[in-house]
């Protein structure tokens, strides 16, 4: 049986070439998976029907043996981690057997099958001139603001393109039920392939005759918008929701960065440049927050998946004496927009990363977010409505992440009937550092997470049910606190 990396060296090889040794070695999934089981400790309490926590750098974990798979598999297990199996176009048949074997060794284990469908989904904008956008004069153009390999075309001429995608998609699908595999939570990482609304894409579209044609009031922001997210809501449900669902209707299925919202968006992606005008913006410090569509329902996803990171930027756009709270404040904006607006009944799996995410290069240092009031973080989460985790990091960052994530998860788990029964209370995400609190209400009792960036130490008054309740300062401690008769 092929034996472990030792941790040493594992998280030393990303590191190699700082020393002027030879471009690292990736890590395999393999080598991932046993750094992962060093790092984290079996559940002290069941999951009973909770969520599992999601590694996506745990992805097609390969072994010498099935013996030696299983035993990984179950290791990860009984830490509450599940594994991911992604499904690849290019490499269809190959891709699809090892996918049902995999299948097969989760259902004997009673494991839940993770999918990311991302390779399904891609690529509506394939470099077609038929998918370009094309001016009064008929000369065909293509948006490269988001990259000089993404060429972003009209959202009006990729139509075309359904059946070839939903044909991908439906390939996987239609196998897997031929095979008896379970799809149990079906994730993509779809992003930049249909129509997108931020970097110069405005200017282009009014370029474009077709998207005149379509976009009637298109020198409105919020009508060109709308506009975009139509159509890439539509390519999203008609060739990648429906299908999963037609065959696999108790699947949760969702996106990357899909989910119900207030309106605003508190976040930018890697590849969004700060919104200028007249696109209009929401001052909050020096932050942008743009408007965003409230129409996740027309994607038809089964589960919410908001997006919580420290994105490089955010940290610069608050001036907070607190560094920690430069980056809680946004990301707690972020989590609450996403919990407090999903109905009931919808699933809330949130992808989240501590790290310090995609600083530009030579970008000068920033602090980066305690470990501590990260894990608050995650602690206010879950009580904010969040139902479960996936974590995306660096190969390097594999143990730490993992770690930082699995020690909240496993201890929330004793606390199972709350997040499973249990209500939301609080919303407010405070505009100065100071005591920042979550509850959740439950039969008389709140299960409640306060965290201070003060050096406050009195009480914080909260209504519950119509009754007053004072929550004392409890650094790092989740509290259990019964309502006054």
């Amino acid at each position: 049986m092929r034996t472990a990396l030792p941790l040493a060296l594992a998280l030393a090889l990303p590191l190699a070439a700082m020393a002027g040794e030879a471009k690292p070695r990736r890590l395999t999934a393999l080598e991932k998976a046993h750094i992962v089981i060093e790092e984290t400790q079996p559940l002290k309490f069941p999951r009973g029907n909770r969520l599992p926590f999601i590694v996506w750098g745990l992805q097609n974990i390969q072994a010498q043996t099935d013996a030696e798979l299983e035993d990984v598999l179950r290791k990860l297990a009984d830490r509450g981690i599940a594994t991911v199996w992604g499904w690849n176009v290019r490499d269809k048949e190959k891709s699809l057997a090892a996918f049902l074997k995999a299948a097969a060794l989760h259902k004997k284990l009673g494991l839940p099958v993770v999918v990311n469908s991302t390779s399904v989904m891609h690529q509506f904008f394939n470099g077609d001139e038929q998918t370009a956008h094309v001016d009064a004069k008929g000369e065909k153009f293509f948006d490269t603001s988001f990259g000089g390999r993404v060429k972003l075309g009209c959202p009006f001429s990729v139509t075309y393109r359904f059946m070839a995608i939903r044909e991908q998609v439906e390939f996987f699908v239609q196998a897997c039920k031929e095979n008896a595999a379970p799809l149990d939570i079906v994730i993509a990482d779809w992003e930049l392939d249909g129509p997108i609304e931020w970097n110069d894409a405005w200017n282009q579209a009014k370029r474009c005759a077709r998207c005149r044609k379509n976009i009637p009031n298109i020198e409105n922001f919020a009508a060109f918008q709308a506009a975009c997210r139509k159509v890439r809501h539509d390519m999203q449900r008609e060739c990648y929701a429906r299908v999963v669902l037609a065959h696999y209707p108790k699947a949760l299925v969702g996106n990357y960065a899909e989910y119900p919202n207030n309106g605003w968006r508190y976040w930018y992606d890697y590849f969004e440049e700060d919104a200028k005008p007249p696109v209009p913006v929401q001052l909050d410090h020096r932050a942008p927050y743009r408007p965003w569509t409230r129409d996740f329902a027309a994607t038809e996803y089964t589960f919410a998946m908001p997006v919580v990171y420290t994105w490089y930027r955010t940290f610069n756009w608050y001036d907070f004496k607190s560094d920690d709270y430069r980056w809680f404040y946004n990301m707690l904006l972020v989590a609450t927009n996403a919990g407090q607006n999903a109905p009931a009944g919808l699933p809330v799996i949130t992808f989240v990363h501590w790290h310090t995410t995609a600083p530009p290069k030579d970008a000068a240092p920033v602090p980066q977010l305690s470990e501590a009031k990260y894990q608050d973080l995650l602690w206010h989460m879950l009580l904010r409505g969040h139902d479960g985790l996936a974590m995306w990091c660096m190969p390097e960052e594999t143990a730490k992440e993992t770690r930082l994530v699995q020690e909240v998860y496993a201890a929330s788990l004793e606390f199972k009937d709350f997040l499973d029964l249990g209500k939301p209370i609080c919303w407010d995400v405070p505009k100065t550092p100071g005591p920042v609190v979550s509850a959740l209400s439950l039969d008389g009792r709140l299960l409640v997470r306060r965290t201070d960036f003060d050096d406050n130490t009195a009480p914080v008054v909260i209504q519950a049910g119509g009754r007053t309740v004072r929550i004392p300062r409890a650094d790092g401690k989740t509290q259990v606190i019964a309502l006054p008769q």
